[in-house]
């Protein structure tokens, strides 16, 4: 449980810290139009580079600045297949006196690097976020349900294991109930919260209280208030 309460607050600030850098990056990138000087180029070569799980190649483009300077630059940006072919002419944008900040005037090379931290950072932050939401959605949910619910004695029936979530190797239990709706007959399971402890131990008898939405019984809420609390 501590492993995920701690996932879950740096999933959120590591997303957060992203985004933020995305969005300062998208600014500078509109203060770096509103001022860029646009001249024609042309790619001189393509670089070739290769890392452990991936490989681009890389644009390398001279162009003429406004003092006349012939000035040679390779783009930050590169892909596979490339992008550009060698002699190939293409737009670049610098700063006035800083030929050392030209890049090609292309999608992906003025935005390439907001767009790829924003959706990184939002990743991050969107899976945090559900990580800190669901439990307190959980939490209201079985909140309302104590309060306006119908309370029904599910037979307990078994502890399993919820296998689909896994923190630090372990995977939480889930308590497994039934119970039979005298009106329809119908036969309806439920299970509780997850519990980051085995309580098999602790189940008290046969019956579990679950609290059901009468109209609507999957709507439901094991009441597990009976297991001792877990040490933080």
């Amino acid at each position: 449980m501590r492993v995920y309460d701690f996932l879950k607050y740096l999933f959120s600030v590591v997303g957060g810290a992203l985004l933020v850098g995305a969005f300062l990056w998208y600014q500078s990138t509109v203060t770096f139009l509103d001022d860029a000087l646009e001249v024609p180029g042309v790619v001189t070569d393509l670089v070739y580079s290769r890392s452990s799980d991936s490989s681009s190649y890389y644009p390398v483009v001279r162009f003429e600045d406004d003092a006349g300077q012939v000035i040679e630059f390779q783009s930050s940006s590169g892909s596979n297949p490339a992008s550009y072919s060698r002699g190939e002419r293409v737009s670049v944008l610098y700063l006035p006196g800083e030929p050392e900040s030209a890049r090609i005037d292309g999608f992906f090379s003025l935005w390439g690097g907001a767009l790829i931290l924003g959706i990184i950072g939002g990743s991050f932050f969107l899976v945090g976020t559900l990580m800190i939401l669901v439990p307190l959605i959980r939490k209201g949910r079985g909140a309302k349900l104590r309060e306006s619910g119908q309370l029904v004695m599910a037979s307990f029936r078994s502890v399993e294991q919820n296998t689909s979530l896994v923190m630090n190797g372990q995977s939480p239990y889930r308590i497994v109930t039934q119970w039979q709706d005298p009106a329809t007959a119908n036969i309806h399971v439920f299970r509780s919260e997850n519990l980051w402890f085995d309580p098999t131990e602790h189940i008290p008898g046969e019956s579990i209280p679950v609290y059901i939405r009468p109209d609507n019984p999957k709507r439901y809420w094991v009441d597990t208030s009976f297991l001792p609390k877990l040490a933080s």
